[in-house]
């Protein structure tokens, strides 16, 4: 009887200690949570108000859809993992990520339009040559399995041009609108109109032309934006100075080129609203990354490189291609007249 009643406190303290280790785990684990948490919240508030335009923020943001992610596994370990589990716990994780969720649902659901099987197609190709690095014969072996019409490149200087002359690409696009004083230049198959420097108040001039396809006169501009990380208000300037043009373009346009901007960032969010499309989002592609390519170790990041265009063209497939000596990869869409 003595011995009994000795050992009974013994096993009421041992219950007690494992409550507080059990505790202890819980906060801990919460505590866990919540750091990892704590860059994809700061990511939705900034993609949610706008913040990011003209500021710093803008170099963060590119990163939200990586925020969704792991606002995504840690709902799942909140869920899976009994000692984390609890009902406010699981409303905030998840609340936060229906929220991530719902901003990028969008870009991964087709929504293209619907064109006549004899629609006259438009192929285009945006490449940043990184300062003419680019391999000049990929350049021109991309244009040929691509059947390029129309190729804008970015960051192309006049030693640039002599190579990928000399490579052979004036032989499959002979119709030019170059401007590398610019940084930007246009390549055709197709005779241009109306060539030259955008109206347009950029940090650099962005080159425009006017192909005609299908009947239809067709308004293409190379883009080349300042970066936020260098100057944040001088990138949303730009955007917003492309967002005027878009207005007054017409249905008939089409924006490519490197925008150095996510579809997550609010000044490329009023380009779009200004009557373009994203035809990877349209298409659903809405985790193309086309920076940085030249990494060993890392592959590309983030997607600043876009095909956008009016009401007047639908997407009818888009794809990223690499080009050995630059740190971008191509973008290559093909577009078709959806309207007469």
């Amino acid at each position: 009887m003595t011995e009994a009643a000795v050992d009974a406190p013994r096993a009421g303290g041992g219950n007690r200690a494992g409550g507080r280790t059990g505790r202890r785990g819980r906060t801990a684990g919460l505590l866990v949570c919540g750091v990892l948490l704590a860059v994809p919240s700061a990511l939705l508030v900034v993609r949610l108000t706008g913040l990011d335009a003209g500021t710093p923020l803008a170099v963060p943001l590119v990163l939200f859809p990586y925020g969704a992610a792991v606002s995504v596994l840690v709902l799942g370990a909140v869920l899976a993992v009994p000692v984390l589990r609890s009902r406010w716990a699981v409303a905030v994780v998840a609340l936060l990520t229906a929220a991530q969720v719902a901003l990028l649902v969008p870009r991964f659901v087709p929504h293209q339009q619907q064109v006549p099987a004899a629609a006259a197609e438009l192929r285009v190709a945006t490449l940043n040559a990184y300062v003419g690095r680019a391999d000049p014969r990929a350049v021109v072996r991309l244009v040929r399995a691509e059947r390029i019409d129309v190729l804008a490149v970015e960051e192309l200087p006049s030693a640039g041009v002599t190579a990928l002359a000399e490579a052979g690409l004036d032989e499959l696009l002979p119709y030019k609108e170059l401007h590398p004083e610019n940084d930007s230049s246009i390549y055709s198959r197709l005779p241009l109109t109306h060539g030259g420097p955008l109206d347009a108040d950029t940090a650099w001039p962005q080159t425009t032309v006017d192909v005609t396809v299908g009947g239809r006169t067709v308004r293409v501009v190379a883009v080349h934006t300042y970066y936020p990380l260098g100057d944040a208000d001088r990138w949303t300037r730009d955007l917003t100075a492309l967002s005027s043009v878009a207005r007054t373009s017409g249905p008939d346009t089409v924006f490519l080129g490197d925008f150095n901007a996510s579809l997550d960032h609010a000044p490329m969010r009023d380009l779009l609203a200004s009557g373009l499309t994203d035809t990877h989002a349209e298409l659903g592609r809405g985790w193309a990354r086309t920076w940085p390519a030249d990494r060993t170790l890392v592959p590309p990041l983030i997607q600043l490189d876009h095909v956008l265009h009016g009401s007047g063209l639908a997407g009818v497939s888009v794809g990223e291609r690499t080009v050995p000596g630059t740190d971008h990869r191509a973008v290559v869409a093909v577009l078709a007249l959806n309207r007469s």
